[in-house]
C-alpha cells in the first residue's frame, strides 16, 4: 500500500476530516480534536501536533502528540496519543512509520523525549520504545503501561 504521512499543521485543509476520523475511532468529542489541531497551527508550538497517514485520499492511520494523555503522571510529557491504524491496513508497518515520523518531527522541534500510555504489552518495543512505569488513566479502573522514547 502506498501512503503518505502528513503533519496536519502543514496541511490544515485536512484538519476537519482528521478531527472527525479521530472522533470516530476514539469517541472523544470531535470539537476537542479540532481545537487541539487548531492549536498546533500557532507559530513555535511543538505540542500539540497531529499526524495522519493518507492513502488514496483517505486516512488509514494517525496519532497525535499532546501534553498529557489523560493519566495521573503529569510529569511525563508530552505524550503520543490516539494511535490508530484502520483494521484493513494493519500489519503493513503504518503505525511504525508514523511513530518514527512523529519522533523525528518532535526531535527537530527540540522535543527529545516522548511518552505513551497503552494497554499493549509488546507492540511499542518493536519500534524502540521502552517500558517505563504504570500509570492510572483518568476514569480507568485498571493501571496502564507508560512507554518512553528518547531521541539523541
Amino acid at each position: 500500500m502506498n501512503y503518505t504521512i502528513v503533519a496536519l499543521h502543514q496541511k490544515p485543509e485536512l484538519m476537519e476530516g482528521a478531527a472527525r476520523w479521530f472522533h470516530e475511532k476514539w469517541g472523544n468529542p470531535e470539537e476537542a480534536y479540532r481545537e487541539s489541531m487548531e492549536e498546533s497551527l500557532k507559530a513555535g508550538s511543538a505540542v500539540p501536533c497531529w499526524y495522519v497517514a493518507m492513502a488514496e485520499g483517505r486516512i488509514v492511520g494517525g496519532m497525535g502528540v499532546i501534553e498529557n494523555d489523560f493519566h495521573d503522571r503529569k510529569d511525563l510529557a508530552p505524550n503520543v496519543c490516539a494511535v490508530y491504524t484502520e483494521e484493513c491496513c494493519r500489519g503493513q508497518g503504518i503505525a511504525g512509520k508514523l511513530l518514527d515520523f512523529v519522533s523525528r518531527d518532535m526531535h527537530q522541534k527540540g522535543v527529545n523525549t516522548l511518552y505513551l500510555l497503552t494497554d499493549h504489552t509488546s507492540f511499542y518495543e518493536r519500534y524502540g520504545w521502552e517500558y517505563l512505569c504504570m500509570a492510572q488513566g483518568d476514569g480507568e479502573e485498571e493501571m496502564s503501561r507508560i512507554y518512553v522514547h528518547r531521541m539523541a
